[in-house]
Formats: C-alpha cells, structure tokens, sequence
C-alpha cells in the first residue's frame, strides 16, 4: 500500500469510528441559515447581483454526515445537490439526516450521495456551479491533487466555497496532537485509545497549562463530544496553512481567488488604524501581503474560508445611476428577525436601518425597479448603494 493510499485508509477508518460532524438527527429542517451556502447570496458577495439563474447544480465535496448539504438542500430548492465523502459511515449518516429532516422530500431525485474520494471528482457527470469543500482538502494526502480535481468540474462562471485550516491559532492543537501520538506509541491508528489519551491529559494538566486554557476558552464546548475531540487531536492527517501557502494552494488551482468570506478580520485599520503613519507604509505592500501582516497582528485565526470562481466571473458595477435606477431589488434572503428596523443580517450582526431605509426594502417585491420605488419611498441613490454595500438588498441588472 502506498503511503498516499495508507493515508486515505487511515482518514476512512477515523470517520467510520467517529463519523463527523457529530451534530444531531432533528425531525425537521435545521435551524436559521449559513448565507455561504445560500447560492443567491453568496452569489451576490462574490459578483455584487442576483445570480442569473438557480436551477444550478451543488457538489458538496466532503460532505461527511451532511450538516452542509441538508442547508445546501433546504437553501437552494431549485438546484440539484451532490455528495460524495469517503467514509461510508458518515454517508449513511448523511442520507438519513435529509430524510429524516424533511429537506430530501423537497427535492426526490435532485439530491443524491456517493461513496467517493474527494480527488476522484472526475467520475461525476457534467460540472457543477457551485462547489462547497468545508474542512476536507487539508486532510488529504496532497491538497493540491484534491482542489485541481475540483477546479476541473466548476462550471465556467461558477463559483467554489473552501475551508482549511490555519497554522497560526491552532499551534497548541498542533502540539496536543503530536503528545497524543507518542503516548500512544504501537496503539497509533486507535482512535478510541487517541481519545482517551488525550482526555486524560487534559485531566491532568496544571490548570494553568498554556494547552488547557486554550482549550477551555475556545474548544471544550464542541469538544465534550468524541467525535469532534478525535477530529481535532487524533486525526492522522492534517496539513495547516498560512497565507503565503494558502495562496500557493489557491494559484495551483488555477481559479480566481474572490475573496475571504469574512473580509471584517482582514481590514488592517481594525489594527493599525490608530496609526496615519503604518496605514500609509502598509500602502506600499501588495495585498496578499496585507493578508500575511494582518494574521501575524493577530494570530487568533483558526481557518481561511474564501471563495473562488473559474472565470468569466462578472461582477456588477452600480456607481451608474441610470444602471441603478433600472435594477430590481430584492431583500437579501439571509436575514434574521426581518421584517423590523432591528434584526441580524447575513452574518448575524446586529442591524439597525432608518425609517426611510426600511420602507425601501418593504416596498422591494422582485418586480418594482430601483426607479419604480425612489418615486414613493425617498432613500435616494446613495441610500440604495449603502443597502446594497450592506448586503441588505440584491439587485438584479434589467440591461
């Protein structure tokens, strides 16, 4: 067996014992949204309008026991899903999860799973529009192989979602997991004995240990479970990443790097804005090097989660007015506690909108123009570009 082969072997046999993630079977549809599996929305933060069509195809690349692919099911009723993942396990789990929930129902046939390696993406049908891969390429044995797989099946115009890891805020995981590794000794390759090992070491650590307060105050309520433990301490492959080898990840894809999903963590003023003087020498830096300066300020970052588009991607410019006055918008569908002028937005922060702004959006049906409702709701251009910079509308271009 080669040392590729053994490896995949190994990541198999994990996921069969701890089939992840471990969240529960509900007899209902999941709670709330995750606008980054939501195709209008997401759609709308890589390109700024409202995709020209939804009746799209989904590969969830990874999909272990369907968290993901239940909200890529009940997000996106119009497109048709795919799972693949390597443990057998965490695919029947899957399966009964979008059952049980009711998603599947909506769907029939749309929505099917299959027992495949990430890297043999190839053996699908057709290309897909949307790729979603959360927290699956950094558990390969080459990452590379696993994302240009994936590049090859993207649609032209379409757009993939990636999670991987970050060396910098999982230091102490990365020292845990090589302390559990040598108590195990001949026992590598147990994961029950992993996960034993390493919970007795927690236990037994000084309190002030530098592992076990990091483990208190960022993992222990997701970790009181064995399968997200053994994910993150005994996992016999992992490979974590940095900006700089982030984008050497990105670049071998072959695909147009869109951005980071969470873009408030990579705004350097959050940092250095209290300084004229570093935000102008940090002018001169290029922007995968402001990316590198802001997680060296603050190391606290975990994971990358970014998109990428195979092009053409076409991105919507609304600084004409008379291109904006012909759009249609429409309130964005990743919203919590809409309709009031207080609610959470797409990424749950707080919102607090004026009285003007919140009958523009009351008056947004999908089929009155921009134009259509300034004649009787007075927000003006400006106001339309700031619900639109918010990502509270979505406009679609009529030309």
């Amino acid at each position: 067996m080669t040392d590729e082969a053994a490896t995949r072997t190994a990541v198999q046999t994990l996921y069969n014992t701890y089939p992840f993630p471990p969240e529960p079977l509900l007899d209902e549809p999941p709670p709330g949204y995750n606008w980054r599996w939501n195709w209008i929305a997401a759609y709308n933060f890589c390109c700024g309008q409202k995709p020209p069509r939804e009746n799209i195809r989904i590969l969830d690349a990874g999909c272990g026991t369907g968290v993901g692919t239940e909200y890529l099911i009940l997000l996106n009723p119009q497109a048709e899903i795919v799972g693949i993942d390597l443990s057998e396990k965490a695919l029947e789990i899957a399966q009964e999860r979008c059952r049980r929930s009711g998603v599947s129902a909506k769907h029939g046939s749309t929505v099917s799973f299959h027992h495949l390696k990430l890297e043999e993406a190839s053996q699908l049908s057709g290309e897909f529009d949307l790729i979603n891969s959360v927290g699956v390429l950094h558990h390969l044995p080459d990452p590379t192989q696993g994302i240009q797989a994936l590049a090859a099946k993207l649609a032209p115009g379409g757009l993939m979602h990636i999670f991987v890891y970050s060396e910098i805020g999982r230091w102490e995981i990365q020292l845990m997991q090589k302390a559990i590794t040598l108590l195990q000794g001949n026992r590598r390759g147990d994961y029950q004995d992993g996960v034993f090992v390493g919970r007795q070491l927690f236990a037994s650590l000084p309190e002030n240990n530098r592992l076990v307060k990091r483990e208190k105050e960022r993992w222990s309520l997701e970790n009181h479970r064995d399968e997200s433990f053994a994910d993150m301490y005994v996992h016999p492959q992992e490979i974590d990443y940095n900006v700089d080898t982030l984008f050497e990840l990105i670049d071998a894809s072959g695909l147009e790097f869109i951005g980071f999903s969470n873009p408030h963590y990579w705004q350097l003023e959050r940092l250095i804005g209290k300084s004229p003087e570093l935000i102008e020498r940090a002018k001169n830096l290029s922007e995968r090097e402001k990316y590198r300066l802001v997680e060296l300020l603050d190391p606290e970052i975990t994971h990358y989660e970014f998109f990428l588009g195979k092009p053409p991607i076409y991105k919507a410019d609304w600084s004409k007015d008379e291109t904006l006055l012909a759009a249609i918008p429409e309130v964005h569908p990743c919203m919590h506690g809409w309709p009031n002028s207080s609610f959470l937005d797409y990424d749950y922060r707080p919102v607090s909108i004026t009285e003007t702004e919140y009958q523009f959006l009351q008056a947004c049906d999908g089929k009155s123009t921009v134009g259509e409702i300034l004649q009787i709701r007075k927000v003006g251009l400006n106001g339309v570009r700031s619900l639109q910079h918010r990502q509270l509308v979505i406009l679609t271009p009529t030309h």
